[in-house]
């Protein structure tokens, strides 16, 4: 199968581009506006290029890029999942509550093996039951973050176990650095690895853009979706037991919202919301755009609620950008 045209540019980046063929990476948008807005930040704000605010923002940007990397998986198969924050949560809980009982690898490794299961439960309620996926996954972080908080009452679960899954995910290296930033950042060269120069990559392209030509080719498109749907959810288990780890603590209400926050950092990142279409690279600097754009606004005296207001806009600009750059190449 031919590689999609989301690779374009990718055989000649090693040869002299002009400004054409730059404008036209997926990249280039997210890669540009991350350069301004560092900029902007840094010239406002004395404190923002220390080192104690940039190891503090990795931090916000590996929690929440791991699980972007999954959803961006995804939707580049041509599919959502609204269920990453509940997983999110639900992992952290199990990853307690079973840490105490037993010890942390254990616990880490039943964990992502639940959440692995509830990805698959995601793709074969939307392929067999043929329920969007909006629908099936929105349907499932109900259902989990509800059976969550009728468990707990609300309370939270402080981890009393050992130190070995919290000292390989996120515990101090030394100057601010965590090892979720390692992870966050092998991870997205392995996944961009993954999506770019394997044949599952062209696969994952190939069912995005258009399953029954995909279907004609040889691909299974079914087991592609059902195993980015298990990617998903796996890489929300991940950034949960990163966060828990991080504050020894589980509560059912972590992680509302940032479903939301995942796929516009996808968007951002040039990810196509009708999927065949992203960069695993580009979801890279979304989710630091986010996590920039977070800490900037109130390192230059904005109020916090502004966050969201900066968010939404630079999403429907970044989807503009993103759609006009794809008309370029067709």
């Amino acid at each position: 199968m031919e590689k999609s045209t989301n690779n374009i540019g990718v055989e000649t980046r090693g040869q002299f581009l002009n400004f054409s063929q730059i404008r036209r990476w997926p990249e280039f948008g997210v890669i540009l506006a991350f350069l301004i807005l560092f900029t902007i930040f840094s010239i406002f704000s004395s404190k923002f290029l220390t080192l104690r605010n940039i190891t503090g923002i990795l931090t916000i940007v590996s929690e929440l890029g791991i699980m972007a990397i999954g959803v961006a998986f995804l939707m580049i198969a041509g599919e959502f999942d609204l269920s990453v924050s509940s997983v999110y949560a639900l992992s952290g809980f199990l990853f307690v509550t079973l840490s105490n009982s037993f010890n942390s690898p254990v616990a880490f490794i039943i964990t992502l093996a639940i959440a692995a299961f509830i990805g698959f439960c995601n793709g074969m309620i939307t392929l067999r039951a043929h329920i969007p996926s909006f629908i099936a996954t929105l349907g499932m972080m109900l259902f989990l973050r509800g059976s969550l908080l009728a468990v707990t009452g609300g309370e939270s679960v402080s981890y009393k176990s050992d130190i070995i899954m919290p000292t390989i995910l996120t515990r101090f290296m030394g100057y601010g650095f965590r090892p979720s930033h390692i992870w966050f950042v092998l991870l997205t060269l392995l996944f961009s690895l993954v999506l770019t120069n394997t044949r599952y990559g062209n696969w994952v392209f190939a069912t995005g853009g258009n399953k029954e030509v995909a279907r004609a080719m040889g691909v299974n498109v079914n087991k592609v979706k059902v195993t980015n749907f298990m990617l998903s959810s796996l890489m929300a288990s991940l950034s949960g037991c990163i966060v828990i780890s991080r504050f020894n603590i589980a509560n059912a209400s972590f992680g509302t919202g940032m479903e939301l926050e995942a796929i516009a950092s996808a968007v951002i990142g040039g990810t196509f919301l009708t999927g065949g279409y992203g960069t695993i690279i580009g979801v890279f600097f979304g989710a630091f755009l986010m996590g920039m754009m977070r800490t900037g606004l109130v390192m230059i005296g904005a109020p916090a609620y502004w966050y969201q207001t900066f968010v939404g806009a630079i999403l429907i600009i970044a989807a503009t950008i993103n759609l006009k750059l794809r008309r370029l190449e067709m």
